[in-house]
């Protein structure tokens, strides 16, 4: 990729960022961006990824955060521990907050959860998928996470599902194929693959979805 040419369209404060607005709704936090011809590119921290202009509605600012003054509380008498078990948050919870945190509809992360587990924490896979989101332990490793924790299961599956949308310009068959066979077959294909298993996987997903937003819909 030329690196000449570029035409610098926003410049963030040394701490500042901005959000990309995309064409589906969904808002992704960056530092910066820069644009070239249909091109765009979004930086964030020291790498970058590149959608096409059209896929991208607007940028907005992001606000900092006011500044807090600090005063000293009135000593208070310390509160009993409590000795009860704090409650876990269930899968569809775990969804939820991975969804809002990485921009994604929290419906697709719930249907993309029910169709790879069945929203069970526990589940393995004949070739040895782990968890809520089936993470395969060198994914999960170049990702970072402990497959077998399910907060941490699903919040790496989610990141990496975000970043297949945006390496195919916010394509969902495209990441969802991606995200079950493979980027590298995906590419060779050009598309989902002519696997059955990748095939049926796809449109459980996009039926699961569809129903979901029809049914909120209502």
């Amino acid at each position: 990729m030329r690196l000449l040419g570029f035409v610098l369209l926003t410049a963030s404060a040394a701490f500042g960022g901005e959000y990309a607005v995309l064409a589906s709704g969904a808002r992704m936090r960056v530092d910066r961006h820069e644009i070239d011809g249909a091109r765009i590119r979004l930086y964030i921290g020291t790498g970058y990824t590149e959608i096409a202009a059209k896929d991208v509605r607007a940028f907005e600012a992001e606000e900092p955060a006011p500044e807090m003054v600090v005063q000293a509380a009135p000593p208070v008498a310390p509160t009993p521990v409590s000795t009860s078990v704090l409650a876990l948050p269930t899968p569809a919870e775990l969804a939820d907050a991975a969804a809002d945190k990485y921009h994604l509809p929290r419906d697709l992360v719930r249907s993309v959860m029910q169709v790879e587990s069945g929203f069970q924490a526990n589940a393995v896979s004949p070739k040895g998928a782990i968890g809520l989101m089936q993470l395969m332990p060198a994914t999960a490793g170049d990702l970072g996470a402990d497959p077998h924790d399910p907060a941490q299961n699903v919040d790496a599956a989610v990141r990496y599902l975000r970043d297949l949308l945006v390496k195919y310009d916010w394509g969902l068959w495209h990441a969802l194929a991606a995200y079950n066979a493979g980027p590298a077959v995906v590419d060779k294909y050009n598309g989902v693959p002519p696997y059955r298993e990748t095939i049926n996987y796809v449109n459980r997903i996009d039926q699961a979805y569809k129903k979901a937003g029809d049914a909120n819909r209502q």
